[in-house]
């Protein structure tokens, strides 16, 4: 593509990353796809965004699936083309969406892997002994108690927690804050985290929860660490930090039958993204039915 179509595309990468205040890891997803697009424009020899129309886009759709690409991968590539094409329309660059009417191929609905109770209970009862194990106890006690995602939660700073009136202030996707409530558990978790914190901190770091060297805690450590604790407690089941939110979400859902406070919990702009866990909590339903109905149960 021309120079100028290609320094419109930086222009809108940088727009997310600094207006947008995506994350990096999201910055990048968004630049690998439009990339894929901009090389689907070099081969038609389209050499300005303006020439990109509806007919083509589906064409770039119909070849990622020619290519094997997932339903869900095509989708977050079409949505990568709406967002960009949003931009150059705010920019006054161009004054058609070409992606706004196309569909990808319908993707099967995965439903979430969570821990029950009893798993997660038996994950969080570690002794914590030394400055590590008290930060990391109280990382996944805040991670289950308040369904945090793992940017959420490394991007903490010290002002976002309110341990007296228990609750944390977080900023989550499309730089939209929410404040929730931090558990009795969790609570106790920080409260003994942030006696001993000073041990590890830095003196000018201001997150929550940092590393050996002193700086904010990487989310790949965190992942790490969560990892070591499901091993050392015996957890059979593969642990990442999002289960944690997966399992928060099913277990309030499960206590309280509130789709709508769960939503807000989690910060999900559409409930249509939190009706999933109700499938989930039917799940749980059909299984005690199946072994409790009398005309459910099957023969031996």
């Amino acid at each position: 593509m021309i120079e100028t179509a290609r320094r419109w595309l930086e222009k809108y990468l940088h727009h997310l990353a600094t207006e947008r205040r995506v994350s990096p890891h999201t910055t990048s997803n968004y630049r690998r796809d439009l990339d894929s697009l901009q090389a689907f424009c070099e081969q038609q020899e389209i050499d300005n965004w303006q020439n990109l129309d509806i007919h083509l886009v589906r064409q770039y759709a119909a070849s990622c699936h020619r290519k094997g690409l997932a339903p869900r991968s095509i989708q977050r590539r079409l949505s990568a083309t709406r967002g960009l094409f949003n931009y150059l329309i705010r920019e006054g660059e161009t004054t058609i969406n070409p992606a706004a009417g196309v569909m990808a191929p319908k993707a099967a609905r995965r439903l979430p892997e969570t821990l029950d109770v009893d798993t997660m209970a038996r994950l969080l009862d570690f002794p914590a002994i030394g400055n590590e194990a008290v930060r990391d106890k109280a990382i996944l006690e805040l991670l289950y108690s308040s369904g945090l995602r793992l940017q959420e939660l490394t991007g903490l700073n010290l002002d976002q927690l309110d341990l007296r009136d228990r609750t944390v202030r977080v900023l989550g996707k499309g730089s939209k804050t929410r404040i929730l409530p931090v558990g009795r558990y969790a609570l106790e978790a920080l409260t003994a985290w942030l006696k001993c914190r000073s041990e590890l901190a830095a003196r000018d770091e201001t997150a929550v929860f940092v590393g050996r060297r002193g700086k904010r805690i990487s989310p790949r450590v965190v992942q790490a660490r969560v990892k070591h604790w499901a091993m050392h407690q015996g957890i059979p089941a593969r642990v990442y930090p999002h289960l944690f939110r997966h399992s928060f979400a099913t277990h309030v859902l499960e206590s309280s039958g509130d789709l709508r406070a769960v939503q807000e919990l989690l910060g999900h702009a559409d409930i249509s993204t939190t009706q999933i866990y109700t499938h989930i909590d039917f799940q749980h339903l059909a299984r005690i039915y199946d072994k409790a109905h009398p005309r459910a149960r099957r023969k031996n």
